[in-house]
């Protein structure tokens, strides 16, 4: 997901480079999307195996 996010602004930076306003505009905002997405589901993959992980035997 990260490296689509990364693809995303890497589009968006080439199609405003290239004139292409609306679709760098359009990339970018996907671009954010998929980061918060991310970020919010690593958040809650370590927050559940925090609270969810089998403790250390000893």
């Amino acid at each position: 997901m990260v490296r689509a996010a990364i693809g995303f602004f890497v589009l968006a930076l080439l199609a405003y480079l290239l004139g292409a306003g609306g679709v760098a505009g359009i990339s970018m905002e996907i671009g954010k999307v998929l980061l918060v997405v991310f970020l919010v589901l690593a958040v809650l993959s370590f927050l559940g195996s925090m609270f969810m992980g089998k403790s250390p035997r000893i």
